[in-house]
């Protein structure tokens, strides 16, 4: 499967770089950057750390995606709705793995999921889309005596918040729970906030150092507490999961799918 990477001179363009290098089944067809970055024409192997592969760095996502069969996106979501519509010219598979999208950003890229088979999630790792199923279930079977609570740390340079895996698990809790997180989640604290309310979902976020992704949610009861984590120790686990979604949409139709679809975790 050709596969393209778009914001491919980033920490996660060079890691599903690497990721494609090493899956058998995958071929890197193509890599994109925007207009004035400064790797532009560089060999994309090279850029990620390995071996010059023959593919440069390029600004014409259009010619990319004509010459690919899928199309890897982590990068923001002004540039993913615009990769969205050239993957549906192009009738294509697009994975997209970008944060801090809107709920306007999800509603502008599903046109193009009439043309392109779109797999979206706020983490592609396999283990974390095993959690929310397991946060989903514990939800469902506890109620509301226990309190849950998503904590999540990252990175210094993580630009979102709370993070996308973090609002994944919440949903997740939302969905057990028969509740709608935009209107019962609670994203921060200070002062005298009073009690806290009963069958809210609660966040923290936490940026310090080079932490990749640590995401824990809390269900706090009467005399016990249940805690389900998950600690991400490589970003190649993220690549690794984008390229077993884009493998896996390869032959689907067009739609709009999610990890709980690639991994048959939907009930």
């Amino acid at each position: 499967m050709r596969l393209a990477v778009v914001g491919a001179a980033g920490r996660m363009g060079g890691a599903l770089i690497r990721a494609i290098a090493q899956i058998d089944g995958v071929v890197l067809s193509g890599a994109v950057e925007r207009l004035g970055a400064p790797d532009m024409g560089r060999d994309a192997g090279e850029v990620a750390g390995l071996p010059k592969n023959g593919v440069p760095i390029t600004d014409d996502a259009l010619a990319v995606f004509a010459a690919a069969d899928g199309v890897l996106d982590f990068t923001a979501p002004a540039a993913t709705r615009q990769f969205a519509e050239l993957a549906a010219q192009a009738r294509i598979v697009h994975v997209i793995g970008t944060t801090g999208m809107s709920d306007d950003d999800v509603e502008a890229i599903r046109p193009a999921a009439r043309h392109a088979r779109i797999v979206k999630s706020g983490n592609m790792s396999l283990g974390v889309n095993l959690l929310a199923a397991l946060v989903r279930q514990a939800a469902a079977a506890l109620d509301e005596d226990f309190d849950i609570e998503v904590l999540e740390m990252h990175h210094r340079h993580k630009v979102d918040a709370p993070s996308g895996t973090a609002l994944l698990l919440g949903e997740a809790a939302a969905e057990g729970r028969g509740i709608d997180l935009a209107t019962r989640s609670v994203r921060s604290r200070d002062g005298i906030t009073g009690e806290r309310p009963r069958g809210d979902i609660g966040f923290a976020a936490l940026r310090g150092g080079s932490v990749i992704g640590d995401h824990s949610v809390v269900l706090a009861g009467p005399l016990e507490t249940v805690t389900l984590s998950h600690h991400a120790q490589d970003r190649q686990i993220f690549a690794r999961g984008a390229i077993k979604a884009a493998l896996w949409a390869r032959d689907r139709k067009p739609g709009l799918y999610s990890m709980d679809d690639v991994l048959g975790l939907k009930a």
